[in-house]
């Protein structure tokens, strides 16, 4: 060995005799050299461990891939994690086999993902083609799958409302003939996830009865920009993911009530603003769904985001406000509409509010008053619909067939996507649920962690990363993937 002007590298030699003709040949493996220090060398080491070291990296990220995606129940997920680990481990034998061409092929290999990695994270975008969701038509409540299957055979409110819809009758008696929500004859009907379910969904209309609130005859003068801190702070600390502020708007609240206690009157709320907030819908029991598992978690959601919401609206009464908070069943608004108008998020493909962090695997509440609040301001993200644009997913995935794989639909006069309300709620008396398969398997609904923020972060910033990770997301996790198990082991309660 020469330690003159050198620098280290890793070379060994080892002779094998041909067996074709006795020729003695020679393979250099890399292992321990001091090689004289010259241009050459210097540049062929420097492209060796910038190849041991990309390798690396990425199995580290694989490694962390695989680990995150193991927390996560991901079984498909793990197993090609753990293949590509295998696959990229390989690479590492590379930079410590000496043969012709091998730094071309080092060079190539990390010219390429040096390449893919800039073209993926260029910002490019065609965002001037979306244009933003436009609503200016109210909605009768009357006309949603709540209200008219809630309607009594012969009672004069269903004659009223077939005679004005005879359309809709045919449909809506097919519908009642299944076995409903609930239902011990439904598909997944489950005693302890149900009644669970049912009695969340009971607390949740004995505190419907306490929603209208008088306000504290003494009115507090509070500044606006100080209350809408303080009362955000508040939700944020009660646990919403995320709340947010608008004037509320005309299109924001229903035509007419279209339920049992208020049936038919029209909607005369006068409240200046409005705060909406969300809850995060728990992963695991999501992911399961249609079954019991996502009913349960539904209406546990719904019943902690309509709690936040009374206790804000009891708050703002006793600085001598009126407030009023929507919640489960007892809406005078579409809640998504209003989330999304204070910054919460965009509409989806499945007509969901589809939140930064979490998708559309949220509940949502909302309070109005006329206590004087500044307003959020609703950021258009174009990203969102341009991914639901390529995506399809939940199309495709929908048991019940609701979901259309069309564009953007002009819906009279408004820009924007509608789901088949009587196909997906006829599914739901079939399951005995709310179904959420859509929710579950939405590319935005994976957890809130650094690796799928990362993703996102990347969805939001170029038009060719989104089409990337929607296939990487179809490779990983399956373009139609079978529900996951119910992460309750409630079997051994039930009796056969």
């Amino acid at each position: 060995m020469c330690f003159q002007n050198s620098v280290y590298s890793f070379k060994n030699s080892a002779t094998i005799l041909s067996k074709s003709n006795n020729e003695i040949k020679t393979f250099n493996f890399k292992l321990l050299y001091i090689a004289p220090k010259t241009e050459v060398n210097s540049y062929i080491d420097i492209i060796d461990v910038a190849f041991l070291i990309l390798i690396i990296l990425i199995n580290i990220g694989l490694i962390w891939f695989t680990l995150v995606s193991a927390s996560e129940k991901e079984n498909r997920a793990v197993k090609l994690s753990v293949l590509s680990i295998i696959g990229s481990s390989l690479l590492l034998v590379l930079p410590l086999w000496n043969f012709q061409f091998q730094n071309v092929l080092e060079i190539s290999i990390l010219s390429t993902i040096f390449l893919f990695v800039i073209f993926l994270l260029l910002p490019i975008n065609n965002f001037e083609k979306f244009k933003d969701y436009t609503f200016h038509n109210k909605i009768d409540e009357r006309d949603i799958m709540f209200s008219r299957i809630e309607l009594k055979t012969n009672s004069e409110n269903f004659v009223n409302y077939y005679r004005d819809k005879p359309e809709k009758l045919k449909i809506d008696n097919e519908i009642r003939k299944n076995p409903g929500l609930c239902s011990p004859n439904s598909k997944y009907y489950n005693p302890i996830t149900f009644n669970l379910a049912e009695n969340n969904f009971r607390i949740i209309e004995d505190l419907a009865k306490h929603l209208q609130m008088q306000a504290s005859e003494v009115k507090q003068e509070i500044s606006p920009d100080k209350i809408s801190k303080l009362l955000k702070d508040k939700i944020l600390k009660l646990g919403a993911i995320d709340c947010g502020i608008t004037e509320l708007k005309d299109y924001h609240k229903y035509s007419f009530h279209g339920r049992k206690h208020n049936y038919g009157e029209k909607v005369n709320l006068t409240h200046k603003y409005a705060i909406a907030l969300t809850v995060e819908m728990n992963h695991e029991m999501v992911a399961a769904a249609p079954a019991g598992s996502t009913l349960l978690e539904s209406s546990r959601q719904y019943l902690r985001s309509g709690t936040m919401a009374f206790e804000i609206a009891k708050y703002i009464n006793s600085l001598g406000y009126e407030a009023l908070a929507h919640i489960d069943g007892n809406y005078s608004l579409i809640c998504p509409l209003v989330a999304k108008d204070a910054g919460l998020g965009e509409i989806g493909r499945m007509g969901l509010l589809m939140t930064p962090k979490l998708g559309p695997r949220v509940r949502i509440a909302v309070i109005t008053t006329n206590l004087p609040l500044i307003p959020d301001t609703a950021s258009y993200e174009p990203s969102v619909i341009d991914f639901c644009m390529i995506c399809k997913k939940c199309a495709d995935t929908c048991p019940g067939k609701a979901i259309s794989s069309n564009g953007i639909l002009n819906i009279n006069g408004d820009l924007r996507w509608q789901i088949n309300q009587e196909k997906c709620y006829n599914y739901w008396t079939v399951c005995g649920t709310d179904c959420g398969r859509c929710m579950a398997i939405c590319p935005f609904s994976h957890p809130d962690n650094f690796i799928h923020n990362t993703v996102r972060k990347g969805i939001k910033n170029s038009m060719i990363f989104r089409r990337f990770a929607l296939k990487m997301d179809d490779f990983l996790y399956g373009r139609k993937p079978s529900p996951k198990r119910e992460p309750i082991k409630l079997n051994k309660y039930l009796k056969n």
